[in-house]
């Protein structure tokens, strides 16, 4: 996979250097997602179920498993874009299929479907710790210039 990385610095798909510390948000952070891989080809976000972002039935609350995958897809979107442009998520569905237990690890392998000037879409395959799919999740991302 040219331009990952495991750890340390990677290239962007434009050759530009970027330190892995640097990539995912404060939300990913706060849900406790660490990127394991990233480069423009795949994504692999990681995420220790706990208490905290668990549901009554003490499996991994839906909306967590999105916020993971939404991570994992805006991070591949903004590998393959210029520094000078940014992304949001203009559509995403989620297909669960298996619960991921409190204590268990989620892993969210994100891959390109389509990667266009304007939008991308990205695929997330979310597995737990015995391998098995716990949810599928398609998003498009809109690729735009943005100010602060």
């Amino acid at each position: 996979m040219a331009g990952a990385a495991i750890g340390g610095q990677m290239r962007d798909q434009d050759g530009s250097a970027r330190r892995i510390d640097e990539i995912g948000s404060a939300f990913a952070r706060h849900l406790g997602a660490r990127v394991v891989l990233a480069g423009p080809d795949e994504v692999i976000f990681e995420m220790v179920v706990t208490q905290a972002l668990a549901n009554n039935n003490n499996v991994l609350h839906g909306g967590a498993i999105m916020g993971l995958a939404d991570n994992a897809g805006g991070t591949g979107t903004l590998l393959n874009i210029p520094r000078a442009r940014a992304t949001t998520t203009i559509e995403s569905k989620t297909n669960f299929l298996r619960p991921i237990r409190v204590g268990d690890v989620a892993r969210a392998t994100a891959t390109p479907l389509h990667r266009g000037r304007t939008t991308q879409v990205w695929q997330s395959v979310v597995t737990r710790g015995d391998g098995k799919v716990a949810a599928i999740v398609t998003q498009t991302q809109m690729v735009m210039e943005w100010q602060e």
